[in-house]
């Protein structure tokens, strides 16, 4: 340094401040916040706020006035969007409460998580369909029209139930009266996983037997509320940490000066949860069902046809046509969806390397999982983790 020459000084990077008004009282809001977080390591740092607060309150007075850059919230009513508006704020929605975008949105692809539910229901050999929503809430509209479009498709049919809100043993009686008017065997989807605790409540009270009579599937994963069900709840498994990911990446580019259209961004679900209550073969062929069974099992540890056809002992060209008749599509094809299903849970759920989800799921080679699973998802195992768990692949 030269003589006489004061030393230069750095500007510090101003650390921008971000309010997260999002409960932690469920797990899909936690692991929003979890995809949050990722983001911030990657690429932050960022001064968080966030207090204790439930679904829907209202925006904590401490807003007014907060000397902040940026906010993420589950914008849940109109009289929450317009709070939010108020304080100039660049603000990302991470709910899907109001039908009309106030803010840029990220939220879970309703119609994906309806259509799952719908396959992973047919694929049990059902025809009769059901859906039990709650009144007025937009996504839940969004997800039972998705849900009766994709079971009419297949030839079922498909009626629709919205509970009047109120105590939750009244609601509980209204889903059991409703129970009892369907035909039976029947797959309901309830749109939430709070909602399919109540539908299985309700087929107790109704002396409905789960799920011989009616297969329950809900939608969240609330992986603690669904085990504590009897039976467990099967549910459809959204993808959260993304979503918490996008919404950060989101606001910003919005605190940088950059302006974003008021859109939605939507995330696709990663699968299904299978628990007891929908543990069903509703195929009216008893060998076909038989087969069914064997393969929701098996498939992830490997069995192949001849493992069925040991099982289920038949000609393995009456095997292809009865099952074809029954369900659709091949044996085997079906066995490859069922291991690719159980890669992604695992690629999505935890840090095992490739290699070992490759023997857990029966693959003799990680190669072989690595074309099969880019033939079938169109893109590699890592990616997938990468693109699914909030990363940079």
């Amino acid at each position: 340094m030269a003589a006489g020459k004061p030393p230069v000084r750095r500007a510090m990077k101003k650390v921008p401040k971000v309010a997260l008004l999002v409960e932690t009282s469920n797990s899909y809001a936690r692991e929003l916040l979890h995809g949050v977080r990722s983001w911030v390591r990657e690429h932050g740092p960022w001064s968080i706020r966030l207090t204790e607060q439930g679904r829907g309150a209202a925006v904590p007075a401490w807003l007014k006035g907060w000397d902040g850059d940026g906010v993420i919230a589950r914008v849940e009513s109109t009289q929450i969007a317009r709070q939010l508006r108020a304080t100039g704020l660049p603000v990302i929605d991470v709910s899907a409460a109001l039908p009309r975008l106030v803010f840029p949105r990220v939220a879970t692809d309703a119609e994906g998580a309806a259509e799952l539910a719908a396959s992973h229901l047919i694929e049990r050999g059902l025809k009769n369909f059901a859906y039990c929503g709650y009144r007025g809430a937009h996504w839940s509209k969004r997800r039972g029209a998705a849900f009766s479009a994709a079971t009419q498709s297949a030839g079922g049919n498909c009626v629709t139930f919205w509970p009047e809100p109120g105590p939750v043993d009244e609601e509980i009686d209204a889903i059991a009266g409703w129970l009892r008017t369907l035909r039976r065997p029947v797959g309901v989807l309830a749109s939430l996983d709070s909602r399919g605790q109540q539908v299985l409540a309700a087929c107790r009270l109704a002396g409905l037997v789960v799920p011989d009579e009616v297969a329950v599937i809900g939608v969240h994963n609330d992986e603690l509320l669904c085990d504590l069900c009897d039976p467990p709840l099967s549910s459809v498994i959204p993808n959260a940490p993304r979503a918490g990911y996008e919404a950060a990446a989101l606001l910003a580019r919005a605190m940088a000066g950059k302006r974003l259209p008021v859109k939605l961004h939507e995330i696709a679900p990663l699968g299904v949860a299978a628990r007891q209550s929908t543990d069903v073969g509703a195929v009216g062929d008893a060998k076909i069902a038989g087969a069914v069974r064997f393969m929701r099992e098996r498939a992830a540890g490997g069995a192949n046809v001849g493992d069925v056809l040991r099982a289920v002992p038949m000609a393995r060209t009456a095997l292809e046509r009865r099952f074809k008749a029954a369900l659709g599509t091949t044996p085997h094809a079906h066995l490859r969806k069922l291991r690719i299903e159980r890669v992604k849970e695992l690629l999505v759920g935890t840090s095992l390397p490739v290699g070992e989800i490759a023997t857990a799921t029966g693959f003799e080679h990680t190669e072989y999982l690595s074309a099969m699973f880019r033939r079938e998802c169109g893109l590699s195992p890592r990616a997938f983790r990468a693109q699914h768990r909030g990363r940079k692949a």
